[in-house]
């Protein structure tokens, strides 16, 4: 590179690294520094605002309409995901299956526990959302607390199925289609990679917290019916939330028609125009902001792969690309809590185009989706950030920083194990 490029590569490092500490300290919202970022990085780079030529890289066509389209598969993933979730919760599937686990676990509280992180994992799968971390945490929560679990074990168990969850519903999935050109079937092929160390690690977290200090106070202010009324539904019906799972793992369908088919299976034959219409309604007003955020991404991405932005940093990350084994373990382990504080790795901001930069600089599509999938398992879990974080840590009087603090070194542990895993089917 020239000498005058090298002051555009660091011009562009140090916006980087501004907006990266205005995000972290809530000084401005995700939303917002994504698209704001990309128009200066576009600007440093020397992209035109427009041009005469249809097919040159300008601001306006390539990166704020094209860019703000280019997520629309996942977008359309979110919305039939949050349509789904809406429709479990309408029907009165949500509340039965965490009504069953209740019973089957009665007054033990690492049975509570631990039947209730893999019922919200099953729901999550099938919904995620602030909306449906409410809806079920309002439910579990009281439950464990007065089981006599602690305050910050009760969180962890919420917090930890969000993760969880997360990982096998398939609405999310279609960031990864949009961003590295994978197919579905591709990233259900090592899911299991990412999900296994999760659950496994997750669970011993919270045996060992509760064996250590789980136990808190017998009492909750809110009634206890809460979590005991609902909708009588069939007993076959429980396993519901795994329909579009299934549809992909078993079916190889894609994420909208395996979606669609498990809604019609779910309404069917009771009022399904008003659950269907209804649900979707209110599923879009749960994804809203996640919504936003994919149309930041989307034009953060089309800016960073502008050939005049994509010369001047492919340099920096061919410098710290991993090259070896050894080398992608240690890198995405020892930087995983970049993940947090919607930091570079952190795939809901940075880390779709830092993604796409590590696959333009030589590293495989599907090296590049299996890190960041293992490493944003930090940032579901311990981002203080995260809008289910901060309501949890609220509704459980519990201090989000000592969340971030107890649950860091675990979830740093399970992406060590699933890169060491990952790193035998990718090399």
């Amino acid at each position: 590179m020239t000498s005058f490029m090298w002051v555009q590569a660091i011009g562009i490092l140090l916006v980087f690294l501004v907006f990266v500490g205005l995000m972290m300290t809530r000084k401005l919202p995700t939303i917002l520094a994504l698209p704001l970022m990309a128009i200066l990085f576009a600007v440093i780079g020397g992209v035109p605002w427009m041009s005469n030529d249809p097919e040159a890289t300008t601001i306006a066509k390539t990166i704020l309409s094209s860019g703000s389209m280019r997520l629309s598969g996942a977008i359309a993933g979110l919305v039939f995901g949050a349509w789904f979730g809406q429709i479990l919760n309408k029907v009165g599937i949500t509340k039965s299956i965490i009504r069953k686990a209740a019973e089957l676990a009665g007054d033990k509280p690492m049975l509570i526990a631990v039947l209730f992180f893999a019922t919200a994992s099953i729901i999550f799968s099938a919904a995620g959302g602030l909306g449906m971390v409410i809806l079920v945490g309002t439910i579990v929560i009281p439950i464990m607390l007065t089981a006599g679990i602690s305050q910050f074990v009760a969180s962890i168990v919420v917090i930890s199925a969000v993760g969880v969850g997360a990982l096998f519903n398939v609405s999310n999935w279609a960031v990864y289609v949009d961003v590295l050109g994978l197919s579905v079937q591709t990233i259900a092929d090592y899911t299991l990679v990412a999900a296994l160390p999760l659950i496994l690690v997750s669970l011993a977290m919270i045996i060992f917290y509760i064996q250590r200090d789980g136990k808190g106070r017998k009492a909750w202010a809110m009634p206890t019916a809460s979590g005991g009324e609902g909708k009588k539904v069939p007993a076959f019906a429980l396993i519901s939330p795994l329909v579009p799972v299934i549809l992909v793992f078993a079916f190889k369908l894609d994420i909208v028609p395996a979606v669609v088919i498990g809604a019609i299976l779910l309404t069917w034959p009771k009022r399904p125009i008003h659950v269907l219409s209804s649900a979707l309604v209110e599923g879009i007003q749960d994804v809203a902001g996640a919504m936003a955020l994919m149309i930041g991404i989307g034009i953060l991405l089309n800016s960073v792969m502008a050939p005049q932005v994509s010369a001047l940093i492919s340099p920096l990350i061919e410098a710290v690309l991993p090259t070896n084994p050894l080398m992608y373990i240690l890198f995405f382990t020892l930087l995983s809590p970049l993940a947090i504080y919607r930091g570079p790795l952190n795939v809901w901001g940075l880390g779709s185009g830092i993604a796409a930069l590590f696959v333009s600089a030589g590293m495989t599509p599907v090296a590049a989706m299996l890190a960041l999938r293992v490493v944003s398992n930090v940032q579901a879990v311990s981002d203080p950030t995260n809008s289910h974080n901060v309501w949890v840590a609220d509704f459980t009087k519990s201090d989000i920083n000592d969340i971030l603090k107890k649950t860091l070194p675990w979830m740093m542990v399970a992406v060590l194990i699933s890169m060491v895993l990952g790193s035998f089917m990718v090399f």
